[in-house]
């Protein structure tokens, strides 16, 4: 090798060194006194060790406004690149707040979006992690430009590869729109914000003070308006969740999640007998029949903060993944309202379009009433758990654990609208409503006209629920294919998920649905 050629060589190392340097020494003190991680900190947190391979390294701006001419960015304030999370590859853009502040111009775009065609090019899930003061003024309609690209690639490869966002810093303006549009948001606690317009803006605008974190923090989006679906109280600790949330995930539409083998006699039966109160009106914790169905400590719930009146999570039985949409007893009686309409059907159809088979575990006593829902648009967001449901091809599994009333029953995966075995325990009531609401109506004019109304308004009630309110009717009508020993329904839903590990169904060609937004 000549001289020559080692001078070249050493060029580059030098040149890459300072690539890797990001904003300098005294940028990255700065972002470590925040209790923030670098760009590059945070991939190897999150990758497998080693197995991270840079793309476009030496990219730089090329705007001359405004004193940039004079500034060097390196790699334009993002590294992107591939790697391996748990052995499977994955592609990552990780935005350098050291380097303009991770602002978003025309060349940083680029790279992210050069990042996100490969991705969807070779089937492969795309994490973005984001920390960046927005556009980058000085770079104008540009970056404004930039970022119409990304949103452009993040909608039309929705469905087809897995998209997670990691808010790992301030996320305002038209950069919160992306991770809006990928598939599931993590935050940081007290270091990660997201909104539209921020507390300077407001307070300006509209004389409302409020801070940053109270404005767009990570409890505000994963209890409150639920732009997020996880949080963590470190970026160490939200990077492990992503780890553990891609594992659950295949690489693409076209793939089924990855089975874990399970020793033999894993099929157990489930201790559920006393899991649920016999009273239909006590409330419980749907999680303890969540934790006795699934293989232990499998269960990881999505949202876990927001709208929680309905669980949703993915976990595994019998080494398969699975979606799992539940009615939360102890919290509205379970019934549901704008919020876990939205929460619930996006989730399913995050399911279907990645195969994961979905099961629901149903106790519901109906859309919950009021003026404040009915003028929200609960009709409009009740009607997407029954498009998503509808829309759905994967296997589509219902067990009724005590009560299924009214429209809610329909639309929680019942038969009629798609539901490939519904099963429901022994002291399951599945009506048009409940006992009590059913014989006021039905039997009004007997219990008014009786001597002892209270007296006949319990014997009535009693003679609706045994004669209309039990499993044996829908199941007479084949609207339950099996009335169920509640100690038995994991190894059913077991014995379900692998008859229909193969099933195929098609819906009629169209270009797309219109869900009811």
């Amino acid at each position: 090798m000549t001289v020559d050629m080692f001078d070249k060589i050493n060029e580059l190392y030098d040149r890459r060194r300072e690539v890797e340097l990001g904003g300098g020494d005294d940028r990255i003190e700065k972002q470590h006194e925040k209790g923030k991680l670098t760009a590059r900190e945070r991939i190897d947190l999150l990758v497998d060790e080693g197995t991270f391979v840079e793309l476009n390294p030496f990219i730089e701006h090329r705007c001359n406004d405004f004193g940039l001419s004079d500034k060097k960015g390196p790699g334009d304030g993002v590294v992107t690149g591939y790697g391996k999370v748990n052995g499977n590859p994955i592609y990552l853009f990780s935005q350098d707040f050291t380097v303009f502040g991770g602002a978003l111009g025309e060349m940083h775009a680029k790279k992210i979006a050069n990042v996100m065609d490969l991705a969807a090019k070779n089937g492969t899930p795309i994490v973005g992690l984001n920390d960046s003061g927005g556009a980058r003024i000085q770079e104008g309609v540009l970056s404004l430009d930039g970022y119409g690209h990304i949103f452009y690639r993040n909608s039309i490869y929705s469905g087809v590869i897995p998209q997670i966002s990691v808010i790992m810093g301030p996320c305002a303006g038209g950069a919160v729109y992306s991770p809006a549009i990928t598939d599931f948001v993590f935050m940081v606690e007290e270091t990660s914000q997201m909104f539209i317009t921020g507390p300077k803006v407001i307070e300006t605008v509209t004389g409302e003070k409020i801070s940053s974190e109270d404005l767009g923090g990570a409890k505000v989006h994963n209890s409150i308006s639920g732009n997020a679906h996880f949080s963590g109280k470190s970026e160490e600790d939200v990077l492990a969740q992503v780890r553990k949330l891609l594992s659950y995930l295949p690489s693409n539409n076209e793939q089924k999640p990855d089975r874990i083998s399970c020793e033999e006699g894993d099929d157990y039966r489930a201790d559920l007998a006393d899991a649920i109160p016999f009273d239909a009106v006590r409330p419980y914790d749907v999680r303890k029949v969540i934790e006795h169905v699934v293989d232990e400590g499998s269960f990881m719930e999505v949202q876990k903060d927001f709208a929680k009146n309905i669980v949703i999570g993915l976990a595994r039985i019998k080494g398969e993944v699975v979606g799992l949409v539940c009615n939360q007893p102890k919290v509205m009686a379970g019934g549901l309202d704008i919020d876990s309409s939205d929460k619930a059907s996006r989730f399913i159809r995050f399911c279907d379009s990645f195969n994961i088979p979905i099961i629901t575990f149903e106790d519901v006593t109906g859309f919950f009433p009021g003026v404040k829902q009915e003028h929200g648009g609960i009709i409009r967001h009740g009607a997407k758990i029954l498009y998503a449901y509808s829309e759905a091809t994967v296997p589509k599994l219902t067990v009724i654990l005590r009560k299924a009333y009214g429209g809610a029953y329909v639309a929680l995966n019942s038969k009629s609208i798609g539901a490939d075995l519904v099963y429901a325990w022994p002291n399951a009531e599945i009506a048009v409503m409940g006992p009590q609401g059913a014989a006021n109506i039905i039997f009004a004019r007997e219990i008014n006209e009786s001597e002892n109304p209270e007296e006949t308004r319990a014997k009535k009630i009693e003679e609706y629920r045994e004669k209309f309110a039990n499993p044996y009717v829908a199941a007479s009508q084949g609207m339950v294919d099996d009335v169920i020993d509640p100690r038995d329904t994991r190894i059913k839903l077991i014995q379900a998920l692998e008859m229909l590990r193969n099933k195929k169904e098609s819906r009629p060609y169209k270009k797309h649905g219109n869900i009811p937004l």
